[in-house]
């Protein structure tokens, strides 16, 4: 078996005996012992084994890299005299601030060794060491091109630049080692994909096998991310690798807090009162906490507010409070960084920056505001406690609502007990796969089948088909159709496909220079009412979720969205009209699919001893298995228990999805309860619609949240809702789908991100650069002219990201499946002018903005009274 488990953990003794006596001098001045991750991986190291690490922050994974590496430098040293020539190893995180950090916690090492050979009578040169991002200085760059490092610290980015930097290039021939940082950040994303070719192009270019080095947070499942690292060999099996599991190795201690007894009757004041008394009282008795929200604007808000009453109670110094997150310019955050590290401050309040490995010295307690939505997201962010191994990574969530207790409450246990969500890996991104053949024509001129098997050699594009392999070599060698001339876009390869080679276009090196990349430039787009009044700006990926007839907040006021030309939006208001869409919901993290199928398992076994069990017992059961306040377990009990009552025993579960039809004066509510997190709904959401929408002809609205979505159309019409959703079948929900999806905001938005990714849209050429919102009507003119050709590669790449990446369609076709087998059973409730307690939250999904949230607990409230009053109405105690 290429890929195998770590099982031996060797003594400090065999490990000293490895490193010269310097090194080990110096690493028993600075440390007791090895920690377990280092026990593992140490030697494999040595040995030049690709190895994957996969541990908590504060476990040392770094020192276990770097240390054998240090001592490998100055063995070759000892034995030939001098330094090797040329980079020996390139080491590549998603993180410029993680490079600095990491370049300075290299040098330290690096110069307490030698001083200690000094003293042993020994005169070691210098390991070279140096960071090349786009940070650095063409003079930098030039210096490196001169006297090239021995360690090369950069970004995936940077590197493939540097792969099609003719004179750099060459120093990077000599490389022997590569290390990814944070691979768990990069896996699920097209940066991952972009890094794992790269790192292809690096082998060939070395002509041998690189020692590849992958280094991760707690992540799921290693096997796979094991083979992202690797890659495969071309007779089509996964090269060796060996993991170093230590994700369980630091010792954690996780606890929910609902900051009051009554979370349904408690106004929005109340709430937030009791939320920051809760903060305070944490904060007060620890030294320095890390408070994670799910969003920028909250971030901001929740330093706002503690500042305010820290000084007004005089608790601490308000300069002691600070906020970080990527809207902060680059100064700012490494000012904060630097406070944290030197122990100034009392609180940080981050939403996703401080999620990765930065060193941001000692924290005693993380707290979440609300739910993290994944378990690894929880043990990523908790492990920023306790940033040694010995130290217990402490960490406590605080609830807001009772959907979110449950959550919460299912994911700690999940933590405890190792159950880590899966990471999606894209697979064949075809604008990416367009950037590397560019930059692979400018290598040299290759053949057509030689560079296939290069690039099936990656994880990523293992099972790129031929079909879309060739199809993106005639894309990119302008074959498709007179409209490109006419739209300025030329090819960017000569391709003579029957001698079946392809190289490089005279005018690409600076395309591929000022366009590459796949991070997408997104900007603000600007709201005007039909008649022309300007109403505000809304974040372009919120506006890509948006289809007409949505009805969402901006400056306190409810409008309907009625369409949109480039980065210009029309809308009409909506005074009185319900929200279907939060305004933060493109900040909003979806719950990963295998928590909230945890989640639904954990509705199903609850109801169950509440069926069986006296209150007491549950409470009890709950209280200690779950580590919960009595309240909080109250709380869950009462929940399951209202919906159970008010349904005649129907809970909604990862074994029952239930359609509730709830009917309002004027409009019918069809609330499909599925409990398969946001992108699952995301894609049944809309083929339900599609389906509603055909079989008995109106417009549907469509509300998506993670335990559910709504669809709401005019009138009381009647249907078999049932056997509606059962015309969604695993084999054609793809197909309906993309019929949906054509005339979207989203694919219009998503297109362009592929079109620039796969340099169809240049956003800099020639010294020009285009504005977002000009790549943006290009694109669209573009999509309407392309549309109509089979299998386009950008078109197809679009559909697939939106479908794979944003839907995940086969956790969707998974479920389908389930319901045709019978192991998923469906059933309908209703029609009910009171919705279920489970529906609740649904329902007020669109109010989850901060100026409606007095709006939204006054309806939570309403309808939760509704619910008490009609279950005393039927003789049930309450």
């Amino acid at each position: 078996m290429p890929i195998k488990f770590a099982k031996k953990k060797y003594s400090d003794k065999y490990i000293y005996s490895l490193l010269r006596p310097y090194v080990r001098k110096w690493f028993k001045t600075r440390f007791e012992t090895f920690t377990p991750p280092q026990r593992m991986a140490i030697p494999l190291i040595k040995r030049r084994i690709n190895t994957l690490i996969s541990s908590p922050t504060g476990t040392g994974k770094t020192l276990a890299v770097f240390l054998g590496i240090i001592d490998d430098l100055y063995r070759y040293y000892e034995e030939h005299g001098e330094m090797p020539e040329g980079i020996k190893v390139v080491y590549v995180s998603p993180l410029r601030a993680l490079n600095n950090d990491m370049y300075r916690n290299l040098l330290r090492p690096i110069i307490e060794i030698r001083e200690i050979a000094e003293k042993m009578g020994l005169d070691l040169p210098e390991i070279k060491v140096a960071v090349r991002t786009s940070d650095t200085s063409p003079s930098e760059k030039q210096k490196m091109v001169r006297n090239p490092p021995h360690i090369l610290i950069t970004t995936p980015e940077s590197l493939a630049i540097a792969l099609n930097a003719p004179k750099f290039r060459e120093r990077l021939r000599t490389t022997e080692v590569i290390i990814i940082d944070e691979i768990h950040e990069l896996a699920g994303s097209k940066r991952g994909s972009h890094l794992s070719l790269s790192i292809e192009r690096l082998e060939n270019l070395v002509g041998k096998p690189l020692t590849r080095i992958g280094l991760s947070a707690t992540i799921a499942p290693l096997e796979e991310v094991a083979k992202f690292l690797v890659g495969y060999n071309d007779d089509g099996s996964p090269r060796d690798c060996i993991i170093v599991d230590a994700r369980f190795a630091k010792p954690i201690d996780i606890r929910v807090l609902s900051p009051l007894k009554d979370l349904v009757h408690a106004s929005a004041e109340e709430i937030q009162e009791k939320i920051y008394r809760t903060l305070i009282n944490l904060i007060k008795r620890h030294k320095t906490t890390l408070i994670f929200t799910n969003t920028r604007s909250a971030t901001e808000r929740v330093v706002y507010k503690l500042r305010k009453i820290m000084e007004k109670e005089k608790i601490i110094d308000v300069d002691k409070i600070e906020a970080h997150h990527s809207s902060l310019s680059r100064e700012v955050r490494l000012e904060i960084e630097e406070k944290l590290k030197r122990g100034e401050l009392r609180v940080i309040v981050s939403s996703t920056s401080l999620e990765l490995g930065i060193d941001i010295g000692y924290i005693d307690l993380v707290v979440l505001l609300s739910s993290p939505k994944s378990v690894s997201r929880l043990l990523q962010r908790i492990g920023r406690a306790g940033h040694h191994i010995r130290e217990v990574s402490k960490g406590r969530i605080i609830v807001v609502d009772r959907d979110d207790l449950v959550e919460c409450t299912v994911l700690a246990k999940a933590a405890y007990e190792h159950k880590i969500d899966r990471v999606r890996i894209p697979r064949n991104p075809l604008d990416v796969l367009a950037q590397h053949i560019v930059g692979l024509s400018l290598e040299k001129k290759w053949r057509v089948d030689e560079a296939y098997r290069l690039i099936k050699r990656s994880y990523t594009f293992h099972n790129l088909s031929w079909e879309d392999y060739m199809s993106v070599l005639r894309y990119l060698s302008g074959r498709y159709g007179d409209y490109f001339e006419h739209a300025k876009i030329y090819s960017k390869i000569w391709f003579d496909e029957e001698e079946g080679v392809f190289g490089r276009k005279r005018t690409a090196r600076m395309i591929y220079y000022q366009n590459i990349g796949t991070i997408p430039d997104e900007s603000k787009a600007h709201v005007f009412t039909t008649d022309g009044k300007y109403v505000g700006t809304l974040e372009e990926a919120f506006v890509e979720y948006l289809v007409p007839g949505d009805l969402f907040v901006l400056g306190g006021r409810v409008y309907e969205y009625l369409g949109s030309h480039g980065f210009r939006v029309i809308v009409k208001p909506a005074d009185g009209a319900r929200p279907t869409v939060p305004s933060w919901f493109s900040e909003m993290l979806p719950l990963a699919y295998d928590s909230a199928l945890e989640v639904g398992k954990f509705r199903r076994i609850v109801a169950s001893k509440i069926q069986s069990e006296p209150r007491e017992r549950v409470v009890e059961w709950l209280r200690k298995n779950y580590k919960l306040q009595k309240r909080a377990a109250e709380n869950i009990y009462e929940y399951i228990r209202e919906q159970l009552l008010f349904t005649g025993g129907l809970i909604p579960s990862d074994k029952l999805v239930m359609i509730e039809i709830y009917d309002e004066p004027r409009e019918r509510n069809i609330i499909v309860h599925s409990l398969f997190g946001r992108r699952v709904n995301a894609a049944l959401s809309r083929a339900y619609a599609y389906f509603v929408g055909k079989t008995l002809g109106v417009n549907v609205k469509i509300t998506v949240t993670d335990n559910g979505f709504m669809l709401t159309i005019k009138g009381h019409p009647n249907g078999d809702w049932e056997a509606i959703f059962r015309m969604i079948t695993p084999e054609n929900i793809e197909d309906v789908l993309k019929k949906v999806l054509r005339r979207t905001e989203m694919l219009k938005r998503r297109f362009r991100h592929c079109a620039v990714r796969s340099f169809m849209i240049l956003r800099r050429y020639k010294g020009y650069e285009k504005s977002v919102h000009k790549l943006q009507i290009n694109a669209e003119e573009l999509l309407r002219a392309i549309e109509d050709i089979p299998n386009f590669p950008v078109l197809k790449e679009t559909y697939r990201e939106i479908l794979e990446d944003y839907m995940h369609i086969d956790a969707a076709k998974e479920v389908l499946e389930r319901i045709r087998t019978g192991d998923i059973s469906i059933e309908v409730f209703g029609p009910t002018n009171v919705p279920s307690p489970f529906a609740h939250n649904i329902i007020a999904h669109g109010y989850s903005d901060v100026v409606l949230m007095e709006d939204m607990r006054k309806l939570i409230m309403r309808l939760h009274d509704k619910v008490l009053e009609i279950l005393r109405m039927r003789g049930v105690s309450v």
